[in-house]
């Protein structure tokens, strides 16, 4: 991933999922410490990484934490990983650790599986306004 800072993390998201999107603003509005980067699934950056950890798109398609130095995390681990960094009290989320991975994934595949039933889907990824566009990967 050539155009990712090396002190930077990206997440990559569901770019039509109200949640997901709801999610990365939330992220974005408290990473104080602006160690996130953004990108759709669906970008040009989202299937780079897809393709070099060759993962299943239909097992893990809604978050994804990616670092030149960290490597790959997904799913709870991914969305614990994105809270430890996002100051008090958001990182008291890291006590969820504690719970064994295969039930924290059990719980987040069942919201992620339903997630755009419930909280529904737009037809096109999000755009970032001017402001964020430095945030986010082409």
């Amino acid at each position: 991933m050539d155009k990712l800072p090396k002190h930077k993390q990206l997440i990559l998201f569901d770019g039509v999922c109200n949640l997901c999107n709801s999610s990365i603003n939330y992220v974005i509005k408290h990473d104080a410490n602006n160690v996130f980067m953004f990108a759709p699934l669906q970008s040009q950056a989202g299937k780079e990484v897809i393709q070099k950890y060759d993962l299943d798109t239909s097992k893990t398609d809604s978050i994804i934490l990616y670092s030149e130095e960290k490597g790959l995390k997904i799913k709870s681990s991914a969305a614990l990983a994105v809270a430890s960094k996002l100051g008090f009290p958001r990182n008291l989320l890291v006590i969820f650790y504690v719970i064994p991975t295969f039930i924290r994934n059990w719980v987040y595949e069942y919201i992620a599986k339903n997630r755009y039933k419930w909280y529904g889907k737009k037809d096109a990824c999000m755009i970032p306004t001017p402001e964020l566009k430095a945030k986010f990967l082409e």
